[in-house]
């Protein structure tokens, strides 16, 4: 794989060059790109569309610890897939309350985010696809794990995460789950998603729903 140059510009330009990293996939039988929002939906739609595959959302929500809402205990996934964290957990003392206090809430903003995005378009099928999960980068791969479990529960052909980066660890997790890893840049000390974007501003609502009209999706 060609060696990238970080930061990145832009979710777009990292997309193009994941895009590039992928490009054996393309032509591949019952391919689907699957992003996880916000963020990971422009990087997607740049692989969707140099790959000529349809696009659609894997829709994930992080689980904040309480108090820390940006540390993640865990994730959850459409079809009530739910991934934790157990160093986090049982190190901050969370209890299985506060835990199914934060996961309802979250769920609540899945099924508000599945309206807002699709309308009345039903998920996307996924059972025999070769899928392609993306997001625009990996801190701990709670979220990515918790799509992988709900994309592993509807029988793919493949599941392949892809991103343009990610800490060491989140991949290492990853691997053993998936048919493959792709990650453009594994920089050390990590830091945060954001540190390797020049540009990361908020991916919006807005943004989300015109990414996906401007890319097929299933037929």
């Amino acid at each position: 794989m060609t060696a990238v140059s970080l930061p990145f510009e832009d979710r777009a330009s990292a997309g193009a060059l994941l895009a590039d990293a992928l490009a054996d996939e393309r032509g591949r039988d019952r391919l689907l790109v699957l992003a996880l929002p916000r963020g990971g939906v422009p990087v997607a739609a740049m692989v969707a569309d140099a790959l000529d595959a349809p696009l659609d959302l894997m829709l994930v929500r992080k689980l904040g610890v309480p108090g820390q809402p940006e540390l993640a205990m865990g994730a959850l996934a459409t079809g009530g897939i739910q991934v934790l964290n157990p160093d986090i957990v049982n190190a901050l003392g969370i209890s299985d309350a506060e835990i199914d206090r934060v996961a309802a809430a979250e769920g609540r903003e899945l099924a508000r985010r599945a309206r807002d995005y699709r309308g009345e378009r039903p998920p996307p099928p996924i059972a025999g696809h070769r899928v392609i999960l993306i997001d625009d980068g990996l801190a701990t791969g709670a979220t990515m794990r918790a799509a992988v479990a709900a994309t592993r529960a509807q029988r793919p052909a493949a599941v392949i995460v892809a991103v343009p980066v990610a800490s060491i660890e989140a991949v290492e997790l990853l691997e053993p789950t998936v048919d493959a890893v792709v990650c453009l840049a594994t920089p050390e000390p990590f830091l945060g998603v954001g540190r390797w974007y020049r540009a990361f501003t908020q991916t919006t609502d807005a943004e989300v729903r015109a990414l996906l009209a401007a890319v097929p999706g299933p037929a």
